[in-house]
């Protein structure tokens, strides 16, 4: 299955005019299409997606206002929605928060999303457009759920909440980007979570 096939609609807000799903999902498939034949992020003008999903820039600039909002959509569409999380304990979010990031992390392992990937970060402004839309977002949420952690007494009062936050992630980050040869096994997410946990929670807390 190609790249092109396999993805869920990405969700966000509407820009101008009601959007045609079928318009919108052209647009997507367009870039997605030039992406797997080889084209360079450089390339990928506005008016080349166009043509190749049969549209004219016009449609494409009422939805998107330039080729970074663009790409920012596409990305989103090529990799695991975000988690419901369950809001059970600061513990089940966090494992699936985790869970979604092994996803991810299984998805960019392909040759295409990891080409990609490495051309957006060597594109300043495609980067900054995503970093801004969807890493930052994704960080916040992790640090309102060691909040509410730390706040309902599941989490030491002392811990920083960056360090902590990068405590959980930085494993899985690891496995998922810096060795691409280690394994990202189902319960990769709980055996990280329960083990950060183990010198996080308060000295009084008991272990669920």
């Amino acid at each position: 299955m190609s790249l092109a096939e396999s993805r869920p609609r990405p969700d966000g807000p509407a820009r101008g005019r009601p959007r045609s799903e079928a318009v919108e999902r052209a647009i997507l498939e367009g870039v997605m299409k030039l992406l797997e034949d080889g084209v360079p992020l450089a390339e990928l003008s506005i008016e080349r997606v166009a043509r190749t999903a049969g549209v004219g820039k016009a449609t494409i600039y009422r939805r998107w206002s330039g080729k970074e909002e663009l790409f920012v959509d596409v990305m989103r569409a090529a990799e695991p929605p975000d988690p419901v999380l369950p809001g059970t304990s600061m513990r089940d979010d966090l494992v699936a928060l985790l869970e979604s990031l092994r996803r991810r992390g299984l998805v960019s392992r392909s040759a295409i999303l990891h080409n990609v990937y490495a051309q957006m970060k060597s594109s300043p402004r495609i980067w900054s457009a995503y970093h801004a839309a969807v890493v930052e977002p994704r960080r916040a949420l992790g640090l309102d759920v060691l909040r509410r952690g730390q706040r309902d007494g599941e989490l030491r009062a002392d811990i920083d909440l960056e360090l902590a936050n990068d405590m959980f992630v930085g494993p899985m980050l690891v496995r998922a980007v810096l060795r691409p040869e280690g394994e990202l096994p189902e319960g990769l997410a709980e055996t990280i979570v329960d083990t950060v946990l183990e010198g996080l929670r308060p000295v009084s807390s008991t272990a669920s």
